[in-house]
């Protein structure tokens, strides 16, 4: 069986308990007009000690359905917010 799948991202909302939202970006050439777009998706994270805070750069993995919208889950913190 293949690896879970693991984006980078920043935390950009630490409101909720056990819950962080991380803002994953992609930059890419538009295959028409080859200008650089950057585009962004807000995931749900399943953080299950409460350790990251809004700033820090995480890895999170794919997992099965935690609830309605969370499918993701915080593998590790990268580096802490200055």
């Amino acid at each position: 069986m293949g690896e879970r799948k693991t984006r980078q991202g920043v935390v950009v909302s630490d409101a909720m308990q056990k819950t962080r939202v991380v803002r994953i970006e992609r930059v890419y050439r538009h295959p028409q007009y080859e200008r650089v777009v950057r585009a962004s998706k807000r995931l749900k994270a399943h953080d299950e000690a409460n350790e990251s805070r809004v700033g820090d750069r995480v890895l999170i993995e794919e997992t099965r359905p935690l609830s309605k919208e969370k499918r993701w889950r915080i593998r590790k913190i990268l580096s802490r917010a200055s």
